[in-house]
């Protein structure tokens, strides 16, 4: 992308101002969902990546990444990003296609990467898939810095995604890589405990019903997969996100329940450790994603954060009025982290 479009675009897009007729949080988060989106994206390479080495008793855990890499001359100097998706999302969620085609035509590789069991790897992964996995985006990280040289790289996470990426800046602190220049999280769920109650709430229901559809079918396929190790009876009458990670998450993951792991896989509990440039996008409008005050002001006193809250926008949408003049398409987060990430590289 021309530095010329960039800051012509970045012109437009300085302060959010949501899409005509989509002021409502829900709208914009339900549009941001289903608009069509159009790739340019080349064809991905795949590669998976253990995360989790084999022990006696199970074997390794290894996640799918979708990697598009420019040239080999260039490759190593060129601002990578890793991005990661929101539950039960994969490499193809919509917001991850966006992002990856304007990073692309700025130049950048991007690293399309899949949690564990996402994208339809629950073969490749003994184990369930959670908020607190922070390791296995460095695994990743890692990997790829060591695999193509790479000498800028950043980490992108929407709602889930997002609290992954911040919690692992924020567990890494000082000892960052030399090579980590940015993080950006976007509607990160960071308050996981907070958010998880507000999604139990009626007007959020047809939210929590979809992504309890969504995994009790993935724990299905886990049971089918590994038999001896999950029990499938505890899937029945689960009726809220919190019940499913006491019951099941909570079981298969090693922690006491819901509480005990609401705590310790939440990016806020670490937050204030960031010690690299680091953005947060954030609507005030969100229904369901939450980050109490307790969590605003550990971040406002870290120097190394810069939170950006807006009035509207929903969860993981920020839907603005296009400019095709402009060459201006409305998604004002992913040009916002583009400017951003840009800027750190």
């Amino acid at each position: 992308m021309p530095t010329a479009e960039i800051e012509s675009i970045a012109s437009h897009a300085a302060e959010f101002q949501p899409r005509r007729f989509l002021i409502n949080g829900h709208l914009q988060t339900i549009m941001g969902n289903y608009l069509p989106r159009i790739s340019n994206l080349p064809t991905p390479g795949a590669q998976l990546v253990e995360v989790s080495p084999a022990t006696s008793n199970q074997i390794s855990s290894q996640v799918l990444c979708h990697c598009h890499w420019q040239p080999e001359n260039v490759r190593s100097s060129r601002p990578t990003a890793i991005i990661v998706h929101g539950l039960e999302g994969s490499s193809n969620s919509q917001y991850v296609v966006g992002n990856s085609n304007k990073l692309w035509r700025a130049g950048c590789n991007i690293v399309r990467m899949n949690m564990r069991n996402c994208g339809g790897t629950e073969a490749l992964s003994p184990t369930l898939y959670h908020s607190g996995f922070s390791n296995d985006v460095l695994a990743v990280m890692n990997f790829f810095i060591a695999q193509q040289r790479l000498r800028s790289m950043s980490l992108i996470g929407y709602s889930m995604g997002g609290n992954l990426v911040l919690k692992l800046a924020g567990e890494l602190g000082t000892t960052a890589p030399s090579e980590l220049h940015s993080v950006v999280g976007v509607s990160p769920a960071l308050d996981l405990g907070p958010s998880a109650d507000a999604l139990h709430r009626p007007y959020n229901r047809i939210y929590e019903l979809k992504f309890l559809r969504a995994l009790l079918n993935r724990y299905r396929r886990k049971v089918a997969l590994f038999p001896h190790v999950y029990d499938p009876n505890l899937a029945a009458g689960i009726r809220s996100l919190r019940e499913l990670d006491d019951r099941i998450t909570a079981r298969y993951s090693g922690f006491t329940g819901a509480d005990d792991y609401y705590y310790r896989a939440a990016a806020a509990r670490v937050i204030d450790r960031i010690a690299v440039p680091t953005l947060i996008l954030h609507a005030l409008d969100d229904p369901f994603v939450r980050i109490t005050d307790e969590s605003c002001s550990m971040i406002e006193a870290n120097p190394n954060i810069r939170l950006v809250t807006t009035h509207h926008g929903g969860h993981c949408a920020f839907l603005a009025q296009p400019d095709a003049d402009a060459g201006y398409d409305g998604y004002w987060a992913e040009h916002t982290l583009l400017r951003f990430l840009l800027a750190n590289a």
